[in-house]
């Protein structure tokens, strides 16, 4: 197998020291180090430490923003042939399946989960503004359809509905790997399966009610 060529070292290494270290603790001369090349090589592809921090987060979100459009394009377009609104169920399904399935046993996006976490905890990071920025455009399509699938409901409460699901999930992303105080009698490990089921049950019942 051929050694992992130098832009991807850089990523790998800065994706592993961040998700470990955060953004601001982490510096160039560490990066290097474990990705073992010079500055000028971190210069010359990506410019500077911001722009590196984008392109590791992009090479995991620009894929699962995919996933979710996908998802989402095929029930509009499944509505579409069958002349029925959308089922808020399966354009749920299609924002928090792909998310929840990034923490999944044996995932290779474990770090990047870590990595989400801090950047979404710190609100007024560089991380944070660079992760809502590609957020956005693509939650203004799952509000369209949501709007579409329940025109019975306010706008304006759809829209504050599906910003308490992201919440949900990125509440998540943060915490996949603490359960804080669990109840005797709890099993806290749960089949991710059976996990996106009940945000679902959770989320859609929420979205479809009508004051």
């Amino acid at each position: 197998m051929s050694q992992p060529d130098t832009k991807q070292r850089i990523l790998d290494a800065a994706e592993e020291l961040f998700a470990r270290n955060g953004f601001y603790a982490t510096s160039l001369r560490q990066i290097t180090q474990l990705a073992e090349v010079n500055l000028a090589a971190v210069n010359y592809h990506f410019g500077s430490k911001e722009e590196l921090l984008e392109a590791v987060i992009l090479r995991h979100l620009g894929p699962l923003n995919d996933k979710r459009r996908q998802g989402l394009e095929h029930e509009l377009q499944l509505a579409q042939q069958e002349e029925r609104r959308p089922r808020p169920r399966q354009i749920m399904n299609a924002l928090v399946e792909p998310t929840l399935q990034l923490r999944a046993p044996g995932s290779d996006h474990l770090a990047f989960v870590t990595l989400v976490g801090r950047l979404l905890a710190d609100t007024q990071g560089v991380g944070h503004e660079i992760f809502v920025r590609q957020m956005v455009p693509m939650l203004m399509q799952f509000y369209q359809a949501l709007v579409e699938a329940l025109p019975e409901v306010d706008p304006s409460l759809l829209y504050w509905r599906l910003h308490f699901t992201v919440g949900s999930l990125s509440h998540m992303m943060r915490c996949h790997d603490r359960h804080g105080v669990v109840p005797p009698g709890i099993d806290p490990e749960i089949e991710i399966e059976a996990l996106i089921n009940m945000l679902l049950d959770f989320t859609v019942a929420g979205m479809e009610v009508v004051p």
